[in-house]
């Protein structure tokens, strides 16, 4: 059987979509639904059986896990809002968690894939490689970064990460992100103003090398991202820290141009002040470094950028999950 945490969100119902298309319907699903805000990413997915995180989280200390067979632990269960300030809220949900099923399938030789963050490389002055030099140099520039990063940390002290998968994700946008809010994409949050008004609002720049919407990030479509994590599943040899990104550094006004394409609408962009919190926490510029996730053999290429959200319009289009 498969455990994947955060079942019920983005990426991680994503996985089980695609399992259930490879077959695979012994899954056990964890998350906190938080009513029926999340109900939609389960609702077609075929599954053995669901917990809620503290219930399922209190199985494991206990160690009364029910299933005499667990082939892998996928951990995309955390908390995801980069401008959220509570400390206490991140070390429990994303360090604690993480410790306390890290340490779970280490005692019972199980697989674990577990959600890292490109948040936690911060500025990005000390780059984007994910080698254990560059990992400890980083300094993240949110809690949430911070919290990410200190599972990383703990896991390279522990010598865990020859045992165990960490992926550093970066700007992951796609289906299944509807419930996110404002840690939506800028995809999803501008899809039905630019289908209904023609245009869509970029933040300005504040930063002198950058011009406003030419601010770069790594944009990677999720089912990209499902494929790097089932590749890890089922080569459990392979372990350590990888970025997953496409290595290709987009602007946001690249992103904007390519959702008007995609509508079949003249480009329209707005640029808009940023709030006053987030200007001296925001990353100008994120590109992955691929060459450790290439030399181990993934090599499937990235979906293009146009093409990521040509497909992905065609998810908000109908008002479909994954």
């Amino acid at each position: 059987m498969i455990i994947i945490t955060g079942a019920a969100g983005f990426i991680g119902s994503c996985v089980a979509a695609r399992l259930n298309e490879l077959g695979r319907e012994d899954l056990i699903l964890v998350d906190h639904r938080h009513g029926e805000l999340k109900e939609r990413n389960l609702q077609e997915k075929k599954y053995a059986r669901y917990y809620e995180k503290d219930v399922f989280l209190d199985l494991v200390k206990k160690d009364r896990l029910p299933f005499a067979r667990i082939e892998a632990v996928i951990h995309m269960g955390a908390c995801s809002s980069t401008t959220l300030q509570d400390a206490e809220y991140y070390r429990l949900n994303n360090l604690e968690y993480t410790k306390t099923l890290g340490q779970w399938v280490l005692d019972h030789g199980v697989r674990f894939i577990y959600a890292s963050s490109a948040a936690t490389y911060g500025d990005g002055s000390c780059g984007y490689k994910d080698d254990e030099a560059t990992i400890r140099r980083c300094r993240p520039l949110n809690l949430y970064g911070r919290s990410k990063q200190d599972f990383d940390l703990w896991a390279l002290d522990h010598h865990w990460l020859d045992r165990m998968v960490g992926l550093k994700f970066f700007n992951v946008f796609g289906p299944n992100e509807y419930h996110k809010g404002d840690m939506r994409s800028v995809v999803a949050k501008a899809y039905r103003q630019v289908v209904e008004e023609g245009r869509i609002r970029l933040f300005k720049s504040y930063h002198k090398d950058y011009g406003d919407g030419q601010q770069k990030r790594d944009f990677v479509y999720v089912k990209d991202v499902v494929d790097v994590i089932l590749f890890f599943w089922r080569h459990p040899a392979i372990n350590g820290i990888f970025n997953v990104g496409t290595g290709q550094a987009r602007t946001w006004n690249d992103l904007a141009e390519a959702l008007f394409l995609a509508v079949g609408k003249p480009v329209r962009i707005e640029y808009i002040e940023m709030p006053e919190v987030l200007r001296d926490k925001y990353q100008y510029f994120t590109q992955a470094e691929m060459a450790k996730l290439r030399s181990v053999g993934y090599q499937k290429p990235f979906t293009s950028l146009k093409e990521a959200v040509r497909d992905y319009v065609s998810y908000l289009a109908d008002d479909r999950v994954w």
